[in-house]
C-alpha cells in the first residue's frame, strides 16, 4: 500500500505537469543535459524537420495495431539544437515489409506541439541498433554520429489530431498502481485465510469432535 501510495504521487506529478504552461526551443534547448527533468511538459516548438533523417521504428502498435512509429529530426529555430520528435504512427505494408508508407513531412518553419519524452522505448532485438530508415531501436549517440545533429537527451512526443498521414492516439503513461492494490488484495486474502484455517483447526474442529 505504502508502493502505490508513492505511485499516485508519481502520477499526480505527471498530471501536474502536463497542467503546466507549455515551454519553448530556448528553455527545452537550454536545458541541454537536464531536459530529462523536463519530461511531461507541454512544448511548443519551431524549427525545420530534417526530412533525410527520418525513421521508421518497426513493431509498434497504436489502436491494437502493429505498425511504425515515424521518428523525424526537428532543427530548433534559434536555439542552436535538435530534438528527435515522434510525429505519430502509421500502419505498415504487410505485403511489402521494406515499402515505406506515405508519410507528409513540411518543408520550411513549422510549428510542433506535444509532450517532452523519454527517448522512444527499446524492444529486444538481438542485432545492433542498424541502420537505414526502418529499425528495431534507435541509439541515440549512434544517430547523433550519424547525421550530425546536437541531438537532446529527450523527445518530444507530438500531440493533436491525425495529419501528414500519422495517427497520435498515444497510450497515457502510467505508474501501474494496480498492481500494488493487487498484491495487497492478495496478501489481505491469504493472511484472511490462514486465520480462518488457525480458528478452524485450533479451536472449532476440537470442539466439535469433544460433543
Amino acid at each position: 500500500m505504502s508502493r502505490a501510495s508513492q505511485k499516485l504521487a508519481i502520477q499526480a506529478a505527471i498530471e501536474q505537469r502536463k497542467g503546466m504552461p507549455a515551454i519553448g526551443a530556448a528553455e527545452l534547448a537550454a536545458a541541454g543535459g537536464t531536459a530529462g527533468s523536463l519530461v511531461h511538459r507541454q512544448v511548443e516548438l519551431r524549427g525545420t524537420w530534417v526530412a533525410p533523417g527520418t525513421v521508421y521504428l518497426d513493431n509498434r502498435q497504436m489502436q491494437a495495431k502493429p505498425g511504425f512509429y515515424v521518428v523525424t529530426p526537428l532543427r530548433l529555430e534559434g536555439a542552436g539544437g535538435a530534438v528527435l520528435v515522434e510525429r505519430g504512427w502509421v500502419q505498415r505494408n504487410f505485403t511489402d515489409r521494406a515499402k515505406l508508407p506515405l508519410v507528409e513531412t513540411p518543408a520550411g518553419p513549422v510549428v510542433v506541439r506535444g509532450l517532452v519524452a523519454p527517448l522512444p522505448s527499446k524492444l529486444y532485438d538481438f542485432g545492433s541498433a542498424g541502420s537505414g530508415p526502418i529499425r528495431q531501436n534507435l541509439d541515440l549517440a549512434q544517430f547523433r554520429a550519424e547525421t550530425g545533429l546536437p541531438l537532446l537527451g529527450v523527445s518530444v512526443q507530438q500531440t493533436g489530431p491525425a495529419s501528414e498521414g500519422l495517427l497520435r492516439d498515444w497510450p497515457e503513461p502510467t505508474t501501474g498502481v494496480e498492481r500494488h492494490y493487487g498484491y495487497a488484495f492478495q496478501w489481505w486474502a491469504l493472511a484472511v485465510l490462514i486465520a480462518t484455517l488457525y480458528a478452524w483447526f485450533q479451536f472449532i474442529a476440537p470442539r466439535r469432535k469433544r460433543h
